[in-house]
């Protein structure tokens, strides 16, 4: 089956400030999502799977998804709060997501059998991280171990100057193999680099601009789906009351511990593209500037869809 592409755009932007994922980064309209989406059509993607809120679903097809339609088969998925497994509850208070492993499994329905790539919504990954990635969907399939890969960037091109940002930071092996991927939730530009904190900023340690990170843009066999059952299941039996109102599942965290088990390894792929986003509104100018200079250049036409 050919790979199908799954964006995860259902996050609440808390940070941001509004649903960003539809703010306009171009004259014409376009959002970082339409860069992506693009990226994805010319590599080979001739399917795209949307997980939003579902209240949401008029407006995001309203603002991207209607268009996309004329180029890609697309299809939405719904990340819901009680889509959890039987015999659990949602906690009193509960409004945040589950996290962007809780995000892929909304969407299994949709994904079927199918290889598939995920990226986040609100991040722009590049033309060559597409053409790669969907190279290796289409040349690799599980046999002793399940077969995936990611595409990494080098954490100084990732950081932004106006807070925390959350990242999968990535040690390999001298083989461009994933060994070992751990969820870092702050971590901020300095002075001297870069540095992250695990207690809230009373302690910062650092961390080299050059090393590799996970930006979620993922390749999967069928495989990663059938472990997510077991994964949400582990989550919501032993992490969800330890902090109800804000514990996330984590895609590296998962990932993670299938190459701890030996039940996968996963091919790091780079990219010589740099990576850009919309964490906070004053990110924006940058990514519009961004965005400019790769017209100019000739990466994209002036009008994307037309």
């Amino acid at each position: 089956m050919k790979p199908i592409l799954v964006i995860m755009a259902a996050g609440m932007g808390s940070r941001y400030g509004g649903l960003k994922q539809i703010d306009p980064v171009d004259e014409q309209g376009d959002k970082i999502i339409d860069f992506s989406l693009y990226d994805a059509k010319r590599a080979g993607f001739e399917k795209a799977v949307f997980i939003i809120k579902e209240e949401n679903l008029e407006l995001f097809k309203e603002c991207i998804g209607d268009r996309v339609s004329k180029v890609m088969e697309v299809e939405y998925a719904f990340q819901k709060l009680d889509d959890i497994p039987e015999g659990f509850t949602v906690p009193e208070g509960r409004v945040k997501p589950w996290g962007t492993a809780h995000a892929v499994y909304s969407a299994r329905k949709a994904i079927g059998d199918a290889p598939f790539a995920v990226i986040n919504a609100d991040d722009y990954y590049g033309v060559e991280a597409f053409a790669k990635l969907y190279e290796f969907l289409n040349t690799h399939e599980d046999d002793e171990k399940y077969r995936y890969a990611m595409v990494g960037y080098r954490l100084g091109n990732t950081l932004t100057e106006n807070g925390s940002v959350s990242r999968g930071c990535c040690s390999t092996d001298e083989e461009g193999f994933l060994s070992d991927i751990v969820e870092r939730t702050k971590i901020v530009s300095t002075e001297d680099g870069a540095a992250y904190t695990e207690d809230d900023g009373q302690t910062y340690i650092p961390i080299s601009r050059d090393a590799i990170v996970s930006m979620n843009f993922w390749g999967f066999t069928p495989s990663f789906l059938k472990e997510l059952d077991g994964a949400i299941q582990y989550f919501f039996e032993n992490k969800v009351n330890d902090n109800p109102l804000k514990a996330e599942c984590y895609l590296p965290m998962e990932v993670d511990k299938l190459l701890k088990e030996g039940k996968a390894s996963v091919n790091v792929l780079t990219s010589g593209d740099k990576w850009f986003g919309v964490t906070y509104k004053e990110d924006k100018p940058h990514v519009q500037a961004s965005v400019k200079a790769l017209k100019d250049a000739g990466v994209y036409p002036e009008k994307l869809w037309e």
